[in-house]
């Protein structure tokens, strides 16, 4: 196929595909997923070989947010069941994020509803970073925490954070469909503030909420414009409780051409599946590994994943390699340049977005929600949402209860 052959070279390349060729990927058929796949493959194993990175979220707050964001199960007015519980003490923090560490995690995300952190919060995240780093040799942090003041992402880097989180979610241009309580470019403004402190830029994006082809190219363009280094894709998950409960809109080969996608025009990245993946890819996720090279480990914030030791298998099974704490995860011109561009040649760092809301809704280091695997109910028939396959995290962080890593 010709297109794919453009799309492989210009990734090679960096370069940048148009907007026609990025929405021709999400055209095409069943019958040319795998070459689709392929494809994106080359591209990622070019930049990124056989590795997948680990990242664990910590839920330092849960719930009573403040924000009306449509996709979040923490939003103001959520009537989801979720666990609600205020600031976790830096020690509890720790003890969650070994429990990760341990599983193979090599960045831990700490991630808090809410608009945004008081400045307490963030002295209270300082320790947090501070106890895990102390007790953890190696280890990256990242912070998800909302909207950010003047000052504060300096003071998360001095206190050793390596990187904040803050996804756009969805394209500029209906992104007051999805939420009114701040807008994009009260995003915008929290990824230049960390840009500009130095840390390394995670935006992302949320696919499922009923948006189109167009919209999808929009978000991702503007995230290659914004040059993050890491980039989280996140497959709605319509919690009970929600305004997006009914949106089921996603098939495992819808989610497979959204992530080819995303490599195509960001294919020196970071590319992370986010929350969502085991309710949306199910038993593709192993496919998805050849489109991204990080995945979040365990739980999310308020849904239960995949059980870590389950991850693990499907890694190896699949023929990767998790990514050790001694490898750098960003090829060499881009490593070293946390917070600065590097994507492509005209890539202008900048403007991009983040998280309000605290992050997002499930899914990591802000974003999204996550996936559980129940297994115990009648498989729905094919194209019948998969309720079945969400449930509310009831263990880890805020709970007396063994985390899942």
């Amino acid at each position: 196929m010709d297109l794919l052959n453009t799309l492989v070279d210009k990734g090679l390349r960096r370069e940048l595909p148009t907007r026609e060729e990025a929405l021709a990927v999400l055209a095409t058929s069943d019958d040319d997923l795998l070459d689709v796949v392929a494809a994106a493959g080359k591209v990622r194993r070019h930049w990124f070989g056989r590795r997948v990175k680990l990242n664990y979220l910590v839920n330092l707050k849960s719930g009573l947010c403040p924000e009306d964001c449509s996709y979040c199960s923490q939003r103001l007015g959520s009537k989801a069941d979720i666990l609600k519980y205020t600031w976790l003490k830096p020690d509890e923090a720790s003890q969650a994020a070994a429990a990760g560490l341990a599983g193979g995690a090599k960045r831990v995300c700490l991630v808090a509803s809410g608009r945004g952190p008081t400045d307490r919060d963030v002295d209270r995240v300082s320790q947090t970073i501070k106890a895990i780093k102390e007790q953890n040799e190696g280890v990256e942090v990242c912070a998800c925490l909302g909207l950010l003041s003047d000052g504060q992402a300096e003071r998360l880097r001095e206190a050793g954070a390596d990187a904040y989180n803050h996804n756009l979610n969805t394209s500029e241009g209906t992104y007051g469909d999805i939420t009114t309580t701040h807008t994009y470019a009260d995003r915008v403004d929290t990824v230049q503030k960390a840009h500009a402190a130095g840390l390394s830029a995670c935006s992302g994006l949320i696919a499922g909420m009923g948006e189109t082809d167009e919209d999808l190219v929009d978000v991702v363009f503007s995230l290659r414009e914004l040059d993050p280094d890491s980039v989280p894709v996140n497959f709605l998950i319509p919690f009970e409780g929600t305004p997006l409960a009914k949106e089921w809109n996603l098939t495992p080969q819808r989610c497979l051409r959204i992530l080819a996608m995303v490599r195509f025009v960001c294919p020196d990245v970071e590319v992370r599946i986010a929350g969502g993946r085991e309710v949306h890819l199910r038993t593709m996720q192993p496919l998805a590994l050849h489109l991204a090279n990080s995945i979040f480990l365990g739980d999310y914030l308020t849904s239960e994943g995949q059980a870590g030791k389950a991850d693990l298998e499907m890694i190896a099974d699949a023929g990767f390699e998790v990514e050790g704490a001694d490898q750098v995860t960003l090829p060499e011109h881009r490593a070293g340049t946390a917070g600065a561009c590097g994507s492509h040649a005209e890539a202008g760092c900048g403007s991009h977005e983040g998280a309000g809301c605290g992050s997002n809704a499930e899914a990591g280091c802000g974003s999204q929600e996550g996936g559980g695997v129940c297994g115990t109910a009648a498989v729905p028939a094919a194209g019948e949402p998969r309720t079945d396959l969400v449930a509310v995290r009831r263990r880890g962080a805020g709970t007396d209860l063994a985390p899942n890593a």
